[in-house]
Parts: C-alpha cells; sequence; structure tokens
C-alpha cells in the first residue's frame, strides 16, 4: 500500500492550465511524472524508466505517455477546506 509519505515531490511545474509533478515513491525507489489537465479534469501518470532521464519525461510529459501507450483518466478533485477568519 502506498502511503503519502511515502511520495516526495521532486519538482512541480504549471503551464497553460497543465499541473506536472516529478514524484519519487520511496518504498518502491521508483519515479513518476503525472501531469493534470485542469479544465478537463483528465490526469495521466508516467513511470520514468530505468534508461530514460526523469527531467526529459518531467519536460515532456505527453510525448513519453504516448510512447509508453498510457491513457489520460478522469479524475474529480476536492477542494481543501479553506479558513475563514
Amino acid at each position: 500500500m502506498t502511503s503519502p509519505h511515502n511520495i516526495v515531490e521532486l519538482d512541480s511545474r504549471t503551464t497553460d492550465g497543465i499541473e506536472v509533478r516529478l514524484l519519487w515513491h520511496r518504498a518502491e525507489n521508483r519515479v513518476t511524472v503525472t501531469a493534470f489537465d485542469v479544465r478537463s479534469g483528465e490526469v495521466l501518470e508516467v513511470a520514468v524508466r530505468d534508461h530514460e532521464r526523469a527531467l526529459d519525461v518531467f519536460h515532456h510529459p505527453f510525448a513519453y505517455a504516448a510512447f509508453h501507450g498510457v491513457e489520460p483518466r478522469s479524475e474529480t478533485r476536492q477542494l481543501a477546506p479553506t479558513d475563514h477568519a
């Protein structure tokens, strides 16, 4: 089972409504890149393979997703509650 504490965000960026995150899964010692399209609600997750450079996947997640055969899936995100003072 994956715990949020076992996932470390190494880098993130947002460009034109696409949130991209470079994640290290500590327990499995593996790296993935996620890309979330805020407008469509679609997300994809690409595993960085041994022979690939993580930053290349981070900068081109859709190209690597196509190469790996990864299809986006719909995701609903819930906003965190805000404190009103």
